[in-house]
């Protein structure tokens, strides 16, 4: 038997960089929800008790530098900090956002016989695999529903004395390419003054082994609960965020590629983020078809041009299907146009705000259109293509 052990992280809506993804996802929903054609490329950095956005809008929506602080305001509060130094009370709001620049709006806009254009150059991978019910790999999935878990519990005031800032850790040993237990488990969360390193432990240890599996918990298991011993200070307080710095927590944890764009702030003309989502679509469906126990998709685009210059296709050795053939089949099943992506996926919609935190695959589709790209319905237009 072959036996490796994998690890990814995950990091709290409480944490700096959560936080600046937070503020520009709610940022983007504030324009999306007037106008659904928006452009919006907003980036924010939260440091000590200051929160400044960034970035370029193009919208009919009228708007002021007031509109904007009560999003930055009412984010910070919903995420917890109403206490510290960085707060929606006590924080600084600087507004540094212009308008879209017309170079880039030239290659993007429809004119004439031009389709709409990618809002950038760039690669994009989805992945799918059959390790939980989600098609997500273990480590990053059981490393989300640790500290979404963990701020559940603090917001319904189970476990009031915690902060909003927490990172979690999972290693899972594989045997034969299967998940086959958990070898350790970090876990480090912001606590009220006073607590000890031990008072914290045993708060934490009990909800890690009422929220892991039991079937991939032994008496074995290795656990680091806030190893630092304190962690009072926490969030932008602590540490500067910035939008787009926890790339690798969004997507697989490390156990596919990433492209190199981040999602947060982004509006779906910009390919970082929807064809991102698509590749995801993509994969989970040719896996939830049968047609591979494990799928990477990449994709590239050229500002200015709408259809994809490639896609690749790789099933791990476990197709059932050539990879040729699959390539073929999204071409001719699926529009990988950015217009094409938003009218399949529902893109053009407020949907982004509970993206930003506990990452922006894995999770369930909403009657609303959140996370339409978990969907699974292109299964029957798969099989029916390749028959």
């Amino acid at each position: 038997m072959k036996k490796h052990i994998f690890t990814s992280e995950s990091v709290s809506e409480g944490h700096p960089d959560k936080v600046s993804d937070r503020i520009s996802d709610n940022v983007l929903d504030f324009f999306l929800k007037d106008d659904p054609y928006s452009r919006v490329a907003c980036e924010t950095a939260c440091f000590n008790d200051t929160v400044i956005l960034g970035g370029e809008i193009r919208s009919k929506k009228i708007f002021n530098d007031k509109d904007l602080e009560n999003i930055v305001r009412q984010a910070v509060s919903d995420i917890g900090y109403t206490k510290t130094l960085f707060s929606a009370e006590n924080l600084k709001f600087e507004n540094k956002l212009i308008q879209q620049s017309s170079d880039i709006a030239l290659g993007v806009d429809a004119s004439n016989d031009k389709d709409e254009g990618a809002g950038d150059q760039g690669i994009m991978f989805g992945f799918a695999c059959k390790e939980t019910d989600t098609f997500m790999p273990a480590p990053i999935f059981y490393s989300h529903l640790l500290v979404k878990k963990l701020a559940e519990l603090r917001k319904n005031g189970t476990l009031p004395m915690l902060g909003p800032d927490s990172k979690s850790q999972v290693s899972v040993q594989y045997v034969d390419g299967i998940p086959n237990k958990i070898k350790s488990v970090v876990l480090s969360t912001q606590h009220d003054d006073g607590l000890s390193q031990d008072d914290v432990i045993n708060i934490i240890k009990p909800f890690i082994q009422d929220t892991l599996p039991d079937h991939l918990m032994g008496d074995d298991v290795i656990y680091h609960i806030n190893p630092t011993g304190r962690f009072v200070i926490g969030g932008p307080e602590g540490d500067a965020g910035l939008t787009g710095r926890k790339i690798i927590v969004d997507t697989y944890g490390g156990a596919a590629p990433h492209g190199g764009g981040a999602f947060s702030g982004k509006d779906p003309t910009k390919v970082d983020r929807s064809a991102a989502y698509a590749a995801r679509y993509l994969a989970k469906n040719i896996v939830a078809a049968e047609l591979a126990e494990k799928c990477t998709i990449q994709l590239s685009y050229a500002i200015g041009l709408s259809q994809p210059i490639s896609i690749y296709v790789k099933t791990h050795k476990t197709g059932k299907v050539d990879a040729d053939l699959i390539t073929k089949s999204i071409r001719e099943c699926f529009d990988l146009s950015p217009r094409g992506i938003r009218e399949t996926l529902g893109l053009n919609k407020p949907i982004y705000t509970p993206t930003s935190a506990y990452g922006h695959f894995g999770r369930t589709p909403t009657d609303e259109g959140h996370f339409s790209w978990e969907r699974t319905d292109m299964v029957d237009a798969l099989h029916n293509h390749l028959k």
